[in-house]
């Protein structure tokens, strides 16, 4: 496993965490290690489909319908 150093901490934080730890049953270690894990855990990824269901129906078909391409002259 990977060690992790974090110098310069404010001595406020330093005491916050163990008296965090202790209410919870754990090493300052631990509770350090938790701190990241829930910190950094990648949110969950939402799919096209479920955007898309997500949006609000609104309008009719033809307020999204395109105007007619006639083309242009093009010069061979």
């Amino acid at each position: 496993m990977a060690q992790l150093i974090v110098r310069n901490l404010e001595e406020e934080i330093v005491k916050a965490l163990k008296v965090q730890a202790a209410r919870r049953g754990r090493s300052a270690e631990e509770e350090h290690r938790e701190i990241l894990r829930v910190a950094l855990r990648p949110e969950p990824r939402t799919s096209l489909k479920e955007v898309l269901a997500a949006m609000p129906a609104v309008g009719e078909d033809i307020d999204f319908q395109r105007a007619p391409d006639y083309g242009r002259d093009v010069e061979l």
